[in-house]
């Protein structure tokens, strides 16, 4: 087995509009009172976040360039795919059922622009 994911991270030139907008899609909550590089982060931007599976992170600043790597696992996939969109994302793939698998997976993207991808079962 290889190693396991441990963080995820999402960094935009608006981080609290960003934390607001994951917290109402996947009810996560943040903290911004711990340290951060501040070569990842403008101090005081960066929140942390304990999910039920592995912590991450949301931050950035005016000076950070966007990006973010992680797939969220959700009961609906075509549910969370819509309730992203509500929110101001953008479809950009499925949901799509994985050939072979029991697993749907979509991408969109965040307000700015952030690819992120969705999973659960079929």
């Amino acid at each position: 087995m290889g190693r396991p994911v441990v963080h995820f991270e999402i960094i935009g030139t608006d981080p609290a509009r960003l934390r607001g907008y994951y917290g109402e899609l996947f009810g996560w909550d943040f903290d911004t009172s711990g340290p951060v590089s501040d070569q990842v982060s403008e101090p005081g931007e960066y929140g942390f976040t304990e999910t039920d599976t592995i912590p991450g992170g949301v931050g950035g600043g005016a000076g950070f360039e966007g990006h973010v790597v992680f797939y969220a696992g959700v009961p609906d996939v075509a549910a969370a795919l819509a309730e992203a969109e509500r929110l101001g994302g953008t479809r950009r793939m499925g949901p799509d059922r994985v050939p072979g698998r029991d697993l749907v997976v979509a991408h969109f993207t965040d307000p700015e622009g952030n690819l992120v991808g969705l999973a659960g079962p079929a």
